[in-house]
């Protein structure tokens, strides 16, 4: 079970595009305020008309056929004024300019109104294919995989956007419930192609690799070398750099029959373990860098934790989105309390809670991206049934 969410639109580095386009929205209502000044003072001996006849066409260029016919009902507003102010009716001007107007709007308004409808239909398209994308790389998780119950949650920080840099994957293999959740450094089109390829090794390897740490050794070849081929491509003479700048951060954890949960962490925040009301961080024992920086690895290339996994537990991984969301007073959000305010609660119910509560404590602005696998040990599923563990129940 899986819920795509998206957060409002937060403050980024489009803020600057963003005061553009307002400047150009304005421009054509502050042109007909220019005329207005310049036809009720002495300056009016100058010829305007050009001027406010442009506001129209102004308008349809930034704005809907709803602002283009405000952009109008002002420019005509401000002819009447003049108008009458200036005492010009009965002149032929006058009625040239109205015609010209009338003209200009005409064809403004269409004009924007075709352009809103091929816009909204490239959007659409645009959409499509992110939904298919995501349907792709974030596979929707199975609600029952032997002895777990599971939910997950996806939430883009970008206006707009279903992917991103962060992954996260469950798949039921022969040596138990294998999971990854991972964060990808940096943003963008580079930060969704990270995540395919770590997705792609992880699903592949997790059944036929019965060692977990083989797993993770897979998904930072897979980096590595995907890395290498792109430096190569865009700049050989930088490639190194490439390669360095590649890293993802991640655990991948094994949830085997008995009543515990092997983990590995690569430079990921620990998973949460809420148990009898109480929640523990299951902190590793042997730090490790990201995913991608095997190089930096000095000694054995690591080993699996274990920790106690036991029925009526419940276990949270998630991405740095949750636990470094902050609100206005810069203070970080409280994600064991919430765990614990919510313990009774269904996995849905939990996963709704925790996002309500992540808008409320960053004011609906999350400055990055989200991902959450939420994991049940249940008592009655303490061994995997023999039907199909990934039909839902």
């Amino acid at each position: 079970m899986r819920a795509p969410l998206r957060s409002p639109p937060g403050p980024g580095a489009g803020g600057h595009h963003q005061v553009l386009f307002v400047i150009a929205e304005c421009l054509p209502f502050a042109i007909a305020l220019l005329v207005l000044f310049i036809e009720l003072t002495p300056l009016h001996v100058v010829y305007t008309g050009p001027m406010l006849v442009a506001t129209p066409a102004l308008a349809a260029v930034t704005m809907g056929p709803k602002g283009t016919l405000a952009a109008t009902a002002v420019a005509v507003a401000v002819s009447v004024t003049t108008a009458t102010h200036n005492n010009a009716w009965g002149g032929q001007q006058v009625y040239t300019n109205f015609l010209a107007l009338s003209l200009v709007s005409a064809a403004s308004v269409m004009t924007s109104g075709a352009a809103r409808t091929r816009r909204e239909s490239e959007l659409n398209q645009v959409r499509r294919i992110a939904v298919a994308a995501q349907e792709a790389l974030l596979r929707p998780v199975p609600d029952r995989l032997g002895p777990v119950r599971a939910a997950s949650m996806y939430l883009a920080a970008e206006s707009g956007a279903l992917i991103g840099g962060d992954l996260y994957d469950v798949v039921q293999t022969r040596y138990g419930v294998r999971m990854i959740v991972g964060d990808v450094r940096g943003k963008g089109l580079p930060a969704v192609r990270a995540a395919a390829v770590v997705l792609g090794a992880f699903r592949e390897s997790v059944h036929y690799e019965d060692d977990l740490v083989e797993v993770v050794n897979h998904c930072g070849a897979a980096l590595r070398r995907d890395a290498a081929v792109a430096g190569a491509s865009e700049n050989a003479t930088e490639g190194d750099d490439t390669l360095l700048e590649a890293f993802v951060t991640a655990i991948v954890a094994q949830i085997p029959d008995g009543p515990q949960v092997e983990v590995i962490n690569r430079g990921h925040p620990p998973p949460l373990l809420l148990s009898n009301g109480t929640v523990v961080s299951l902190m590793p024992t042997l730090p490790l860098p990201p995913l991608g920086l095997e190089e930096f690895i000095s000694g054995p290339p690591g080993r699996t934790d274990h920790y106690p996994f036991a029925p009526g537990d419940r276990l949270l991984l998630c991405t740095d989105g949750v636990i470094e969301a902050r609100d206005r007073d810069n203070v970080f959000f409280d994600l064991p309390e919430a765990m614990v305010s919510m313990r009774d609660h269904t996995r849905s119910a939990f996963l709704e809670g925790l996002h309500q509560a992540l808008l409320r404590h960053t004011q609906s602005r999350l400055a990055d991206d989200v991902a959450i696998i939420l994991v049940d040990r249940r008592e009655d599923e303490a061994h995997p049934p023999a039907t199909d563990p990934t039909c839902p129940t």
